[in-house]
């Protein structure tokens, strides 16, 4: 089985989500945004995953690459090939299918509790967050978890979003918390040094329960 890996070039690890993917027997396809006219045909694809970002979807820089991927997750749906987005992937697909998304006035960076509507599927936490925005669920859609900013899981159809990282493991925070990803921390009231050591912790519970929400995906779209 395959499935279409959607990323930025320089972040395109999908963690424990990717690795409970691929211990279903899926392999990936790597799909750069920068590079939307490189991405390979839908066809011969059973799922679609993308990623998180730097980027923010109302960015008018970015209006292609919104474009184009926008297209993808909209053809799938079509198609009813499942898609599961993560974070700036669950903004996309909001986006995508008549949400909204918006600069929020609370960031959240760090390791946070969510209210779970599902919480045998999606556990209350704690998840990583790291964003700036805030979603309005599209028009049909479940909201399936939420914290003070706003929604943190949807689902419509064979679509599966979280605002939250699931994929997140130390490895990963360690490359996103150097450079402008330290200051982003310390503008926050953490730090990097923080941030690590409750990762340490966190990711032992957060990484099953990850897994149990790619299971649980797997389960409903399949």
């Amino acid at each position: 089985m395959r499935a279409l890996l959607v990323a930025n070039a320089v972040d395109a690890d999908a963690g424990f989500v990717g690795d409970r993917f691929r211990a279903h027997g899926y392999a990936f396809t790597e799909c750069h945004r920068e590079s939307p006219g490189e991405w390979p045909a839908l066809d011969g694809h059973d799922l679609v995953l993308t990623l998180g970002s730097e980027w923010s979807v109302y960015w008018t820089d970015i209006e292609r690459e919104v474009a184009a991927e926008t297209s993808l997750v909209c053809a799938a749906r079509a198609r009813g090939v499942p898609v599961f987005g993560i974070c700036y992937g669950a903004q996309l697909l909001a986006h995508a299918f008549g949400g909204a998304v918006r600069r929020s006035t609370t960031p959240e960076i760090g390791w946070y509790e969510v209210d779970s509507e599902i919480p045998d599927v999606i556990a209350t936490g704690p998840w990583l967050q790291w964003h700036y925005d805030v979603v309005d669920v599209p028009p049909g859609a479940t909201q399936l978890a939420v914290s003070p900013v706003g929604p943190q899981a949807f689902c419509v159809e064979r679509v599966v979003a979280t605002q939250f990282h699931p994929e997140a493991t130390e490895t990963m925070l360690r490359r996103w918390s150097a450079g402008s990803g330290g200051e982003e921390l310390r503008r926050s009231g953490s730090s990097p040094e923080e941030l690590l050591e409750q990762t340490r912790v966190a990711v032992l519970t957060s990484a099953p329960a990850a897994g149990r929400i790619v299971d649980w995906f797997l389960e409903t779209t399949g």
